[in-house]
C-alpha cells in the first residue's frame, strides 16, 4: 500500500474491483494524487463516450445539414419535428433508461454482476411497450403541432416526416438500455466503434438518397431508419454474444416485476424529461414569434452547434455517473465525492474555453447549415446566448451525472420543475413577447432558470452525506437484486 498513500483497504468484500477508497485530502500532495488518479479514471470512460455521443449526435446533425440544403422550410420542419415530437419521446426513453445506468452501475460496483443482465432485458420490454403507447405522437404529429399553434405548412411537412420515421423510434428501446448496460461496466470503446460505423453508413445513404435518387424528405427518413436499426442490432449482438461479463443468457426473470420496474423507470426519467423538454417549450414559443422560419431555423442551428459540445459533456456526465455509481456500490464515499469535485473543475475549464471559441467564431457558425444570409446574421446575433448556454451546460451536465449515479433523479426533477418551468419559462415569455425582445429575450430569460437550478443543486451536492448515500445504495441493491438471485435461464 505504500504506492497508494491516499487509499484505504477495500471495505466491501463483494466488490468486483480491487480499488480502495481514498483517505481524506490534507495537503497539496494529497490533492495532486486524487486529481491525477480521478482524471485518468474519468477520461478512460469520458473519452470514448464523448466520441460515441458525438457520432450519434452527428447522425442527427447530418439530417439537419441535408435538410437545410433542401430549403429553409424543410430545415424549419425538421427543427420542429426534432425539437417537439422527437424531443418528447427521445428524452422520455432516454430518461427511463437512466434506471439501467443507476442500477447496473451500483450492482457492478457491489459485485452483483448477474443482476445487470436482468435489468437490461427488463428495460427492453418496458421501453418497447412505451414506444407502442407513444405511437400517436407520430401518427397525429401534424394535428398536435397545429394544435400547439405552429405554422400550418411547417407542421404538415414535419408530420409527414414523423410518420416515416416510426421505425427509428422503436430502435431506441434497444439502443438506450444496451448502451447504459455497457457503460455501467466501462465497456465504452466498442460503443464508439459501432456508432462511428453507423454515422458513416447514414452519410453514405443520405448522399445516395438525396443527391443520387432525389428522394427529398423520404430519403432523410429512410437513412434515419436504417442507421438506427443497424446501431441497435450491433449493440444487442455485442452485448449478447461477445460481452461475457454480466451476460449469461436470456432470462424469464426479465418478465418479473415489470410494473414496479416501469414505475421506477418513469420516476427516474423525471429529471431528464423536465430538463430536456424545456427546450421543446422554447421551440414551441419560437414558432409563435413574428418570423417563425428564421426563429426556428436560427435556434435550431444554435442548438446543433451546442449539441456538438454537449456530446463532450455527455461523455463527462456518463463518466462521473459510472464513477459515482461504482464507488457507492463499493462503499467508497470519499471516492464518490472526489470524483464530483475533479470532474466539475475540469468541465468548467472546458466550458470557458468553448465559450471563448464561440465569441471568436460567431460570424461563421451557421455557414455549414445554410446559405441564407438572414439565418447567418440571426445566428451571429444569438452567439452570446449560445456561449452562455455552453458554460451553464458545463456545470449542469456534471450534476446530472452525479444525480444518475446516486439515484437522485426524482428529487432533481422537482427542482427542475420549479426552476425551469415556473421561473425560466415565465421570464422567457415575458421578455420574448411582452417586452418584444423576440428569440433573444425568450432564450435569455429561460437561462435564468438554469442559473437558479445550478446554484441550488451545487449547494445540495456540497452538503451531501456520502456515507448515507452508500447505505441507500446497499438498500437499493437488496430491493432490486433479491429477485435476481435465482437462476432461470432460457
Amino acid at each position: 500500500m505504500e504506492a497508494l498513500p491516499l487509499l484505504l483497504k477495500e471495505s466491501t468484500p463483494s466488490s468486483s474491483s480491487s480499488e480502495a477508497d481514498y483517505l481524506a485530502v490534507k495537503n497539496l500532495k494529497d490533492g495532486k494524487f486524487v486529481l491525477c488518479s480521478e482524471t485518468v479514471k474519468l477520461w478512460k470512460i469520458a473519452g470514448p463516450v464523448a466520441l460515441s455521443s458525438l457520432f450519434q449526435f452527428l447522425t442527427t446533425s447530418s439530417l439537419n445539414i441535408y435538410a437545410g440544403h433542401l430549403g429553409d422550410t424543410v430545415l424549419s420542419s425538421m427543427s420542429l419535428y426534432l425539437g417537439v415530437i422527437s424531443c418528447f419521446y427521445y428524452n422520455l426513453l432516454l430518461g427511463m433508461s437512466s434506471a439501467i445506468l443507476t442500477l447496473c452501475g451500483q450492482a457492478h460496483g457491489a459485485g452483483q454482476i448477474q443482476s445487470t443482465r436482468i435489468y437490461v432485458q427488463r428495460s427492453w420490454i418496458v421501453l418497447i411497450m412505451s414506444c407502442i403507447i407513444l405511437l400517436p405522437t407520430h401518427i397525429y404529429a401534424t394535428q398536435i403541432l397545429e394544435f400547439l399553434g405552429q405554422d400550418k405548412e411547417i407542421s404538415d411537412l414535419a408530420g409527414k416526416y414523423a410518420i416515416k420515421v416510426i421505425p427509428s423510434m422503436f430502435s431506441y428501446a434497444f439502443i438506450f438500455p444496451t448502451q447504459k448496460f455497457l457503460q455501467a461496466q466501462s465497456k465504452v470503446k466498442v460503443i464508439t466503434c459501432i456508432t462511428f460505423v453507423a454515422l458513416i453508413i447514414q452519410n453514405l445513404l443520405l448522399y445516395v438518397f438525396i443527391y443520387g435518387l432525389d428522394l427529398g424528405t423520404t430519403g432523410l427518413a429512410m437513412a434515419n431508419n436504417v442507421t438506427h436499426w443497424v446501431l441497435a442490432l450491433a449493440l444487442v449482438v455485442y452485448a449478447s454474444w461477445w460481452c461475457k461479463e454480466g451476460w449469461s443468457g436470456f432470462s424469464f426473470l426479465a418478465f418479473k416485476d415489470l410494473l414496479p420496474f416501469t414505475w421506477l423507470s418513469l420516476s427516474l426519467s423525471l429529471m431528464t424529461c423536465l430538463e430536456q423538454w424545456y427546450s421543446t417549450f422554447i421551440v414551441l414559443l419560437a414558432g409563435k414569434l413574428d418570423n417563425p422560419v428564421i426563429a426556428l431555423g436560427s435556434y435550431s442551428i444554435c442548438i446543433n452547434v451546442q449539441g456538438w459540445y454537449l456530446m463532450l459533456l455527455q461523455g463527462i456526465s456518463t463518466a462521473v455517473s459510472v464513477r459515482v455509481s461504482n464507488t457507492l456500490g463499493m462503499s467508497h464515499p470519499r471516492a464518490a465525492r472526489y470524483s464530483f469535485i475533479v470532474t466539475m473543475s475540469q468541465s468548467l475549464f472546458i466550458g470557458i474555453s468553448f465559450m471563448i471559441v464561440v465569441f471568436l467564431c460567431k460570424q461563421d457558425l451557421a455557414i455549414i447549415f445554410t446559405n441564407s444570409e438572414d439565418l447567418i446574421r440571426a445566428v451571429a446575433d444569438l452567439a452570446y446566448l449560445l456561449a452562455l448556454t455552453m458554460l451553464l451546460s458545463s456545470v449542469s451536465q456534471v450534476i446530472a451525472g452525479v444525480a444518475i449515479g446516486s439515484g437522485w433523479q426524482v428529487m432533481i426533477g422537482y427542482i427542475n420543475l420549479a426552476c425551469y418551468y415556473i421561473v425560466g419559462l415565465s421570464l422567457g415569455y415575458f421578455l420574448g413577447f411582452n417586452r418584444h425582445l423576440g428569440l433573444k429575450g425568450l432564450w435569455g430569460g429561460t437561462q435564468c432558470g438554469s442559473v437558479i437550478q445550478i446554484f441550488v443543486l451545487i449547494i445540495i451536492i456540497w452538503k451531501t452525506n456520502w456515507n448515507k448515500e452508500v447505505e441507500q445504495t446497499a438498500n437499493r441493491m437488496r430491493i432490486w437484486g433479491s429477485s435476481n438471485s435465482r437462476k432461470e435461464m432460457v
